[in-house]
């Protein structure tokens, strides 16, 4: 690789070195300068949509935008003067004039882009007469809600949508003021291909994008003395939560989150890591069933995700017999909580109400997708909340959050080993399954239990890997726009009769679940990196860091399920596929 080129120029009259092709907007970010921006997102490419980021070059007729505009050799850049703080703050005008000023009650008040920037052109009044569309609320989906006039046009969602994402639900209609973002077609969104992902949500700047709240419902079941209310949390959240009160990104706060789901009332507190240990054992054994003995075809790949899953049901459905049959960590914990759990602790199972948290918008969706979510004889997860709803009701109750001390979850559906972690970043279900596989074929303990082919941020990730003599070829893609790559390659293979890969996990959004729709807002790939540190830590932290060694899965194999694959297993723990159609009618 050639050696980087750097030019200079002078910003507010301070010098600057970047490296060539860099834009205005990132050379003011190394001299510590903050240029405002609306449309322009660190995960996206810039578009110069909102014309904030105006800036005066000398020698240029107009005022360019910072975002899009290469720094050239030379180059005398002014960020700020009179002028162009007045046409940033009237620009902001314009945009709010067409903009609901609900912010008491939108699901984004003091987490908005728009709100932050209004405030700090100190913006008090309106100076345009307000222009409305009154389009309506699109609550199709049972994830995601859609308010289209609090969209102000900025296209990061239709972005993430189309070119990240590669589900194409999101387009723009019509020209000029009447220009918005809808489904193509102008159709409810639940009639899109929409996989509820929320990285539209995760990315848009305003309320228009948000996750339905279901707070009120939990709060409700935790008043009811006639409820036996248990609680789980995903591997993802232990390391995201803590953002919104103050924490760096990737802080492990997980015995301070069972200390404050105590203390909101629940009856029970589980951990979903627990169930993706059980995911595992049922996961890994389908492979070796596979790879081993030519019980179901290869390709192996991963089901845990739902929007993935919606995904290749609706666009890929000739892979539905490569998927694992296994059912999420989610729905395993559900079901086992309404059977395993019901019968140790005698409680009958139609008291009890399982609540979930989780990263993700879709798990909303999951917890009704077929029959089998209900396979204990009623809903196996009763309401599944984002990482944004558990924050919202810490801070409802009143409770000091940061200054809790750590408790432990409750023993049966609680106890995890690092695998079990290791399913919040992507690449973490494959080094998981991998571990136990392992042990499966050969019935020794894994020389190592970390690849770094597999690990970090790169779209496609593959490795090549040998368990005594024998080759198993992995394949780890997130986000959804990077898997479609990965199947036409599997696709073109399988035509001239070979297998390209063994095993493929699949996550739809960008970093795993550390990125989820349902996770703080803010997300980039600095903080996906620490999220994932954070999870790193507490996998090398655990004394059980393979799935099959945790003694809670092993009792609950003992005396329940008697074996992974077994004929009730399959019953409680194991799903089924069915191709869709992309637009439904």
């Amino acid at each position: 690789m050639g050696q980087e080129k750097y030019i200079h120029c002078t910003i507010n009259g301070i010098p600057c070195e970047v490296v060539e092709g860099s834009t205005i907007l990132e050379a003011a970010q190394q001299i510590y300068l903050k240029i405002p921006t609306l449309c322009k997102h660190p995960d996206l490419v810039a578009t110069g949509a909102c014309g904030i980021c105006i800036v005066r070059v000398k020698g240029m007729a107009s005022l360019p935008r910072a975002c899009t505009t290469p720094v050239e050799e030379g180059m005398e850049i002014i960020t700020h003067d009179e002028e162009i703080v007045n046409v940033r703050k009237t620009v902001l005008e314009l945009i709010l004039s067409t903009h609901p000023n609900s912010c008491l009650t939108c699901g984004r008040n003091q987490s908005c882009e728009l709100q932050q920037l209004a405030s700090d052109f100190a913006i008090r009044e309106s100076a345009f007469a307000p222009f409305l569309p009154n389009l309506p609320v699109d609550r199709s989906t049972g994830s995601l809600i859609f308010e289209f006039d609090k969209c102000i046009k900025c296209g990061r969602c239709v972005y993430v949508c189309q070119e990240m994402q590669g589900v194409w639900a999101l387009s723009f209609l019509n020209r000029g003021m009447n220009t918005r973002m809808a489904p193509a077609g102008d159709i409810e969104l639940a009639e899109a291909p929409c996989v509820r992902c929320g990285q539209c949500s995760a990315h848009c700047p305003t309320g228009a994008i948000i996750e339905l709240d279901e707070t009120a419902e939990v709060w409700q079941l935790l008043h009811n003395p006639d409820y036996h209310v248990v609680v789980q949390i995903a591997p993802s959240v232990r390391v995201t939560v803590g953002e919104e009160f103050g924490f760096p990104p990737g802080t492990n706060l997980t015995g301070q989150i069972y200390a404050v789901l105590r203390r909101l009332g629940f009856d029970a507190i589980f951990d979903t890591n627990f169930a993706a240990d059980v995911t595992i054992m049922e996961e890994a054994s389908e492979f070796v069933e596979r790879f081993v003995h030519d019980k179901g075809i290869l390709p192996l790949i991963t089901s845990c995700c739902p929007s993935w899953v919606d995904f290749m049901e609706k666009m890929y459905p000739d892979f539905i017999p490569h998927f694992s049959s296994t059912k999420s960590p989610q729905q395993i914990l559900g079901v086992l909580a309404k059977t395993y759990y019901s019968a140790k602790k005698n409680i009958d199972p139609s008291r009890i109400k399982v609540i979930s948290i989780m990263p993700c918008t879709a798990k909303k969706y999951e917890l009704t997708r077929s029959h089998e979510m209900y396979a204990s004889g009623y809903k196996d997860v009763d309401i599944a909340l984002t990482t944004r709803e558990l924050a919202r009701m810490i801070r409802q109750s009143g409770i000091d959050f940061a200054k809790l001390p750590p408790e432990k979850a409750d023993s049966i559906l609680g106890e995890y080993s690092g695998a079990g972690t290791a399913f919040g970043y992507t690449g973490g279900v494959m080094e998981a399954a991998l571990r136990t596989a392992q042990f499966f074929l050969t019935g020794s303990k894994m020389p190592r239990l970390e690849f770094a082919e597999i690990r970090g941020l790169k779209g496609v990730k593959e490795a090549s890997l040998n368990f005594n003599g024998k080759e198993i070829r992995v394949a780890v893609a997130h986000g959804l726009g990077h898997v479609s790559d990965v199947l036409e390659r599997v696709r073109e293979a399988k035509a001239r009769g070979e297998i390209l890969y063994h095993f493929i996990e699949v996550m739809a959004c960008p970093g795993g679940c550390i990125g989820g729709g349902g996770q703080p807002y803010g997300i980039t790939n600095e903080v996906r990196k620490k999220r994932i540190e954070g999870l790193y830590q507490d996998d090398r932290s655990q004394k059980v860091r393979c799935s099959h060694e945790n003694e809670e899965v092993q009792e609950l194999y003992r005396s329940f399920l008697e074996k992974p694959l077994s004929e009730k297993a399959h019953q409680l723990l194991h799903t089924t596929y069915h191709a869709r159609p992309i637009y439904r009618r």
